[in-house]
């Protein structure tokens, strides 16, 4: 059923609507780097904030594939908390826009960031190759884009989607191998994101570690050495704010591989009834996927709320504190 209606999941994916002074780190004294790790409710941490540090470089194409490419930056940002623990959970979060637009430092984005540094987590946001970046695509997911019965500008999209995960796998690989200079505890990950940033969040979450990497040679890719290869990574909670699974059905169609299954991470997801862009109906396959597999999926419905609000409320609590209380229960942190 989801490999019949991928041609209609990615129109919706692939229409996602767009969204819209660097400090040196503060050096921890803390040792302890074990155990639970402790948050608050309240922002009692002030926040340092690292931007444009370069995790990885990938290659952009003048065209599909083409041989003539540049290399270019790969480029994330750190929120730290600035207090002497070496024991902190870490929050990955990927921006939206369509896999065509959106920045890591989209306002909404900023304010999450500083919500979480200031109690306690290390949270990092990243940007990723786009669709005018023209990323290294495999030849089968090309093949398979140009099959689809959409708009050369969706097919593009599409395959634009390929580049994206293999960046935020980097991304996390990268902050892995960084983990100590940061003091995060790498029992504790969250990744999460909006719109396209959430189906990628989903996506890099449930597949295996050499998905999205292994398909391209390094021979045709050269910069796959520069993204932390070595590390490894087991990710314990997704955090989807009104994302599809276009990218998972995708994968699915072109490898005959479904990447859902009993050992991937619990799920917290905030869906608007009103989103007419990626459609509540999303949310509820999703639900269906997560009880079929058994693993812990929350849904928040948002009642007559469209897509990609950030404002959004439920309960009289904002997005950022609905995820919270699920991060926080479902990796049983300390909270003071």
């Amino acid at each position: 059923m989801r490999y019949v209606m991928l041609t209609i999941v990615i129109a919706f994916t692939l229409t996602s609507c767009s969204e819209d002074e660097d400090n040196d780190i503060i050096p921890t004294e803390n040792t302890e780097s074990s155990g639970t790790p402790t948050v608050s409710t309240s922002p009692i941490y002030n926040v340092n904030f690292e931007a444009n540090i370069t995790y990885a470089e990938g290659l952009s194409h003048e065209s599909l594939n083409s041989t003539t490419a540049s290399t270019i930056p790969l480029l994330l940002d750190v929120y730290t908390p600035i207090n002497e623990s070496n024991n902190r959970p870490l929050f990955m979060f990927i921006h939206g826009g369509a896999f065509a637009n959106g920045s890591k430092q989209q306002f909404a984005i900023t304010e999450i960031g500083d919500f979480y540094a200031s109690r306690g987590w290390v949270f990092v946001s990243i940007d990723y190759r786009l669709l005018g970046d023209k990323g290294t695509v495999p030849v089968e997911w090309a093949e398979f884009a140009e099959s689809l019965p959409v708009s050369e500008n969706d097919k593009a999209s599409f395959n634009a989607m390929y580049p994206a995960q293999r960046d935020a796998k980097a991304a996390l690989r990268w902050i892995i191998a960084n983990s100590e200079t940061y003091g995060i505890n790498t029992d504790y990950i969250t990744v999460g994101g909006a719109s396209a940033g959430a189906n990628t969040a989903k996506a890099i979450a449930v597949s295996e570690a050499a998905d999205f990497t292994g398909e391209i040679s390094i021979e045709v890719d050269p910069t796959l050495a520069s993204t932390n290869l070595d590390q490894t990574y087991e990710i314990q909670t997704i955090i989807d704010f009104w994302g599809g699974q276009g990218v998972t059905d995708g994968f699915e169609a072109i490898y005959g591989r479904d990447l859902f299954d009993s050992q991937d991470p619990v799920l917290y997801k905030a869906h608007g009834t009103s989103d007419f862009t990626v459609p509540f109906t999303s949310a509820l396959e999703l639900l269906s996927i997560y009880e079929s597999i058994g693993v812990t999926m929350e849904l928040d419905t948002l009642m007559d709320v469209g897509h990609g609000d950030f404002e959004a409320t439920l309960n009289g609590k904002r997005l950022e504190e609905l995820a919270f209380d699920f991060i926080v229960s479902e990796q049983s942190l300390v909270v003071e």
